[in-house]
């Protein structure tokens, strides 16, 4: 994707809960996400949250910045994260290769969040839950980072939550359901999907789901 880039100048690392961009914010460079998790929201008025993207390794943060040169949302690290500093003068930045990257970027992440709209509108605690787990699976198997049926799954039961529009109760016994269902396995931050297809099913996924 990244040509052109030069890392060693252009690399930067944001710690656990630091901000890698305040809201209303003019950045003056996307970032290429390397490494760790960083995630999107937006705050009510009384405190609570709503997950609005999650940003892994091989994603761009955020396409957005380089179209309205704003952060409309506060963008802050799970965990560590190390990323590549990019001009937002895209798409005619020389760093990427025929621009492809970042249409494809901006294309995924306008189909999540149109999936997203149906998933939080119209499913059940279930179907989200298994929807989240299966759409951060195939997105770090398509960055490499999935090993077998499992890859690292950071994310908090409040996380969770704050992504699903449900309570943190309501997760903890969702995600207690399928284990005992045997659907998923989570240990030291680590998820495991012992059969794809039967979660599929389960988070009534449609062929244009899994294509985002």
């Amino acid at each position: 994707m990244l040509s052109q880039v030069a890392e060693g100048e252009n690399q930067v690392h944001f710690r656990m809960h630091q901000f890698l961009a305040r809201e209303n914010e003019k950045p003056d460079a996307m970032l290429y996400v390397q490494e760790g998790w960083a995630c999107r929201y937006r705050l009510l008025s009384d405190g609570r949250r709503q997950i609005t993207a999650l940003y892994l390794p091989g994603d761009y943060c955020d396409p957005q910045w380089a179209l309205g040169g704003v952060a409309s949302q506060p963008v802050v690290a799970i965990t560590n994260v190390r990323a590549l500093r990019l001009p937002c003068r895209i798409p005619s930045h020389a760093g990427f290769d025929g621009h492809n990257g970042f249409w494809q970027a901006l294309s995924g992440m306008i189909e999540r969040q149109a999936n997203w709209l149906v998933t939080l509108g119209r499913k059940t605690a279930l179907e989200r839950v298994a929807h989240l787990l299966l759409e951060l699976f195939e997105r770090m198997r398509q960055a490499g980072l999935a090993y077998g049926q499992q890859c690292a799954m950071p994310l908090t039961q409040m996380e969770i939550a704050d992504m699903t529009g449900l309570t943190p109760v309501h997760v903890n016994r969702t995600l207690q359901s399928m284990r005992a269902r045997g659907l998923v396995e989570l240990q030291s931050k680590w998820l495991r999907i012992p059969e794809l297809q039967a979660l599929r099913e389960v988070a009534a996924l449609t062929g244009q789901d899994m294509a985002a």
